[in-house]
């Protein structure tokens, strides 16, 4: 696992921001860094060695030379492509997994992605015809930014803190990013935060020459045609292919363990690894003193079960303001999910004891585990209703918001699919995956309330299948994968998941919708996976999430830092906020009238971003944020 950074052409002082650029990567790969420079590209890592710790040393080149790479991530089934490779003519000068990347390049052309499976962001500089080749793995579990500069020259870099130190990069906020940030919270892909930046989306690729750029996508998730497969052949076949998955994450020179928060996704990942281990394995898991939010004791049931070495601790809220700049500098643009904090938190107990941590990310992005995916599927049949039929339903779901009565008498979650179904599918699913509502982006930000943006949005035959594949295309990368790779990798820890082999996804994608949910619930199959294993009394529970107790954090640790940002001068003066909207849902939620703690932690964490990193040169923060 590492950073890499670098861009083309030539600049003054261009080994020094090449240092410089690789410096801001140094908790990626605390290891040992490398680079490669030349008139026409720099290229820069730093490593953390997990795999021929002593000798899979970065950049790697082929035997001429003329062709080198850096690459961030894993390499799974490394070594059977690397026979063929060998059986091939090609001599190898590491036992490193990414070694492979040179050397497939020089194989298979361009089409070498195809034959790479794992995790992984990549650049390999080709000096015979002068390209550079970006790549993303196909679920975007390792991130790459590109910037693309006015002279046709571009830079590239894991983390934005490491591209701003490019000073041909300018940090000029994009409104529109912004904008997507407050309805989502975070910025999707292509989109950066800021201008002439962009995110690589998952599966493809950027070819840079002086000719020009080519975007080229290597990879695309099909839905169709459904297999044609039972419940119990299914559940076979999914059982091989998660162990086949978790089996290939195995591979390590150094500690491994994982992640444990006894919710169906992980205990699966774990009791799959158990089982393929001799030892015990190491797992962790993190709570909180509110017992709304603690998921420890279903963990530590798991790990019993299980039989585990396990770990836990709570998180503690005092050291919050310490905390949360280090984030929100890390993440580099504005980030609003809460489990960024636990997750952090669960990443730095566990590189205490190992190196790397498998998860249990994708089941529900895979197997329809979220409630949206549900509310999807039957709204559907309210679509076929007749017109006057639909507006009633609205219109009553009106009635009963203006009586102040939709949380007692249908429930906020019956609320709001009702009120969504006014609305076009594109704009429903915003509504139900969105961080704030539309009627919350025009109240707070009216001048960044954008229209839905419709390529956000995936095309399939069935309901079900939009929903999980506008997940997979972007929550699950730009949210979920995003706050993995940076929580983990800001303490030096590498994190795999094996729900998320493409090949597993690949077959998933293709059952039927019936074999992923039945009635109002998902996960069909996990469920009666995980069965074999445990008693169903384990993890048949209300779902959770990885939520932190954001709304008491506000009213009591981080009250005074709360209210001095958002109703602080400067914070008006940026002109996304309207003052006295911004008034009232403090005064709400702070006197316990309501709870508004999902869009103050947002626009919170939209100021603090401007703080921290937009108004930050050179590194060194601003005096505004002294308070820290």
């Amino acid at each position: 696992m590492c950073g890499i950074a670098g861009f083309t052409g030539s600049r003054r002082g261009g080994l020094a921001v090449l240092e410089a650029m690789a410096s801001a990567l140094a908790h990626r790969g605390p290891d040992e860094g490398g680079s490669f420079a030349s008139t026409d590209v720099g290229l820069a890592v730093r490593r953390l060695s997990i795999i021929d710790v002593s000798g899979g040393h970065q950049p790697y080149r082929s035997e001429s030379g003329e062709v080198v790479a850096v690459f961030n991530g894993e390499i799974y089934g490394f070594r059977s492509l690397r026979k063929e490779l060998e059986r091939a003519g090609h001599r190898f000068a590491t036992g490193a997994d990414g070694e492979v990347i040179v050397h497939a390049y020089e194989q298979h052309g361009l089409r070498f992605l195809e034959r790479i499976d794992g995790m992984f962001a990549l650049a390999v500089w080709d000096a015979r015809s002068k390209t550079l080749v970006l790549a993303r793995d196909r679920l975007g579990k390792k991130p790459l930014h590109v910037a693309r500069h006015a002279d046709g020259s571009v830079s590239f870099a894991s983390e934005l803190q490491s591209l701003v130190a490019d000073p041909k990069v300018a940090r000029e906020v994009d409104p529109e990013a912004i904008a997507l940030f407050l309805q989502f919270g975070y910025v999707p892909a292509p989109w950066s935060a800021f201008r002439g930046v962009s995110k690589l989306p998952p599966g493809s690729a950027l070819v840079w020459s002086p000719r020009g750029t080519e975007p080229r996508r290597y990879w695309q998730l099909n839905y169709e045609p459904k297999h044609a497969i039972g419940h119990r052949a299914a559940l076979e076949e999914l059982d091989r292919r998660i162990a086949a998955a978790v089996e290939a994450r195995l591979v390590s020179d150094v500690p491994l363990g994982a992640f444990l928060s006894g919710g169906i996704d992980s205990s699966t990942v774990v009791a799959h690894m158990q089982a393929l281990t001799p030892q015990r394995v190491k797992t962790f898991s993190i709570g909180f003193a509110d017992a709304r939010y603690d998921e420890r004791p279903y963990a530590a049931a798991v790990a019993r079960t299980l039989g585990t070495d396990h770990h836990d601790q709570i998180v503690e809220a005092h050291d919050l303001l310490a905390v949360l700049p280090r984030l929100v500098r890390h993440y580099g643009e504005p980030y609003a999910d809460s489990s960024m904090v636990p997750t952090y938190y669960l990443a730095r107990m566990a590189r205490s004891y190992v190196t790397v941590a498998l998860t249990g990310d994708g089941g529900d992005e895979l197997l329809a585990g979220y409630e949206r995916h549900t509310a999807a599927r039957y709204a559907s049949h309210f679509d076929r209703l007749p017109g006057p039929a639909r507006r009633g339903l609205v219109e009553a779901a009106g009635r009963l918001v203006r009586a102040g009565s939709e949380q007692k008498a249908l429930g906020h979650k019956l609320f709001r699919f009702l009120r969504s179904l006014s609305l076009d599918p594109a704009e429903r699913f915003a509504d139900w995956a969105g961080t704030l509502s539309r009627a919350e982006r025009r109240r707070l930000a009216p001048a960044l309330a954008p229209a839905v943006r419709p390529e956000l949005f995936a095309e399939a035959t069935h309901p079900l299948d939009v929903a999980l594949a506008t997940d997979v295309s972007h929550y699950l990368p730009d949210d979920l994968l995003t706050k993995i790779d940076i929580a983990t990798m800001a303490c030096s820890l590498e994190a795999r998941a094996p729900l998320l082999d493409y090949k597993l996804v690949e077959w998933a994608a293709r059952l039927p919708v019936g074999l992923k949910q039945r009635g109002f619930r998902g996960k069909r199959l996990l469920r009666d996976l995980l069965q074999r294993r445990m008693s169903r009394d384990l993890f048949e529970r209300p779902k959770m999430g990885f939520a932190a107790p954001v709304g008491s954090w506000l009213r009591r640790e981080l009250r005074e830092l709360t209210v001095d940002t958002l109703l602080d001068e400067r914070t008006a003066q940026r002109g996304y906020l309207d003052r006295p909207a911004v008034e009232e849902l403090l005064r709400s939620h702070l006197s316990g009238e309501a709870d508004h703690s999902r869009a103050i932690w947002t626009i919170l964490m939209l100021e603090l971003w401007h703080r921290e990193v937009v108004e930050t040169r050179a590194g060194a923060a601003t005096t505004a944020v002294s308070v820290f």
